[in-house]
């Protein structure tokens, strides 16, 4: 897991794949997976992006690294996503 981004409204991590130990030590068919949690922090809910979702997000993190973006920009594209979250955070 990777911290991408933080501010007072959002946090963004990238959630890695399997470790190579998880898939060796399972018993069946184990699928990879790896995406991206956006945290809005100010409705106190969390999406995840997966597949296609993830996809397009990681284009635009492609776009961010060839031109910097300003922070505005960068919680533009994100308040995009975060209508999508419905999952409310639960700390335990």
């Amino acid at each position: 897991m990777n911290l991408l981004y933080e501010s007072d409204s959002f946090t963004v991590m990238h959630m890695l794949a399997n470790a190579e130990d998880e898939v060796a030590s399972a018993k069946g068919p184990v699928l990879e997976r790896h995406g991206f949690e956006i945290v809005d922090k100010r409705s106190g809910k969390e999406v995840y992006l997966d597949g296609s979702w993830a996809e397009m997000f990681q284009q635009h993190i492609h776009a961010w690294q060839q031109h910097t973006p300003t922070q505005e920009e960068v919680e533009d594209t994100l308040e995009s996503y975060a209508g999508l979250a419905q999952q409310p955070v639960i700390v335990h």
